[in-house]
């Protein structure tokens, strides 16, 4: 007899959700839900399928190799069912419904503040959804349908299946400290920062390979003792003497003249620049909202002429 298999939509979200965290009771409260819930529900869809999900014990939730691959099926099912009501939504209202965006950690901080309010304005029947990660784990959830669009400051080498709209090119300034050598000129070029010590973000932070492309170029040196996780341990660490580096324009705008400890200068022509763009899945259903979007962040969002 072939096996007739009741299951919801809610069933798969438990798995995913106890597939992300490894925890029952923190996956029925990221499900809203109570752990007996969450468990009984798991338990259902096993006995439905016929197969063992999950190894059980005291301590640890593993799940069985049957158990990843459900998982895999689940999250596809998932996303088709987001794009159809997306596609719906699309058609009924485009600036109406969720949208989900992905915003790497040095252009989320000082973009958003400057563009939700009038997002929020623009769009009052919009709700977000904002993540933020690094680039290439970004792109594991825009492929995967996790999320409808990122702002990256980094275009992938593979754009196969993705498209994208530019924003906009900001500078990079040059961050000092008071009393460096270079400060207070009003304006540098790059190659004055032959033989400087550059500081820089870690590894998986896309501005760190843009700034160490320039930096090299102009004969700079990293200081390869220390790698900041944000912009903000950079920034203090530049304040220390211990080094130069390279700042994204709108990080440095609420510091540009009132900071006691650092210096910051524009480059002379060429300036050292990266690109900001919107990325989507060339084939979303939301398309038209994603344009409009772009729009919008272009009206928010002026810089800098060379």
């Amino acid at each position: 007899m072939d096996l007739i298999i009741n299951m919801n939509l809610r069933d798969f979200e438990y798995l995913l959700a106890l597939y992300e965290v490894r925890h029952f009771r923190k996956a029925a409260e990221r499900c809203f839900v109570s752990q007996p819930t969450l468990s009984g529900q798991v338990r259902k869809l096993e006995d439905e399928l016929e197969l063992t999900l999950i190894e059980r014990d005291t301590r640890n939730v593993m799940f069985t190799q049957s158990g990843e691959a459900v998982v895999e099926h689940a999250r596809r099912v998932l996303s088709e069912v987001k794009q159809l009501k997306d596609t719906a939504q699309s058609f009924r209202d485009p600036m109406s419904g969720e949208l989900r965006i992905g915003l790497i950690p040095t252009v989320a901080p000082y973009l958003l503040p400057r563009i939700m309010p009038h997002l929020f304005q623009k769009f009052p029947e919009m709700g977000w959804q904002l993540e933020e990660q690094q680039t290439h784990v970004l792109l594991n959830q825009l492929r995967d349908g996790q999320l409808d669009a990122l702002l990256l400051a980094w275009l992938p080498t593979e754009m196969q299946g993705l498209a994208h709209v530019t924003l906009y090119d900001e500078p990079l300034w040059l961050a000092c400290a008071n009393g460096h050598p270079i400060s207070q000129q009003g304006s540098v070029s790059l190659p004055q920062l032959d033989g400087e010590t550059v500081l820089m973000l870690e590894d998986g932070h896309c501005l760190r390979d843009q700034a160490l492309g320039y930096c090299f170029s102009a004969g700079a040196n990293e200081d390869g003792t220390f790698r900041a996780t944000s912009l903000e341990t950079l920034r203090h660490m530049v304040a220390t003497g211990r080094g130069v580096t390279l700042m994204p324009y709108l990080a440095i705008q609420e510091h540009h003249q009132a900071d006691p400890l650092i210096n910051y200068q524009p480059f002379k022509s060429p300036q050292p620049t990266r690109e900001i763009a919107l990325v989507y899945r060339r084939g979303s259903s939301r398309v038209r909202t994603l344009q409009a979007l772009a729009d919008a962040i272009k009206e928010s969002v002026t810089m800098p002429t060379a």
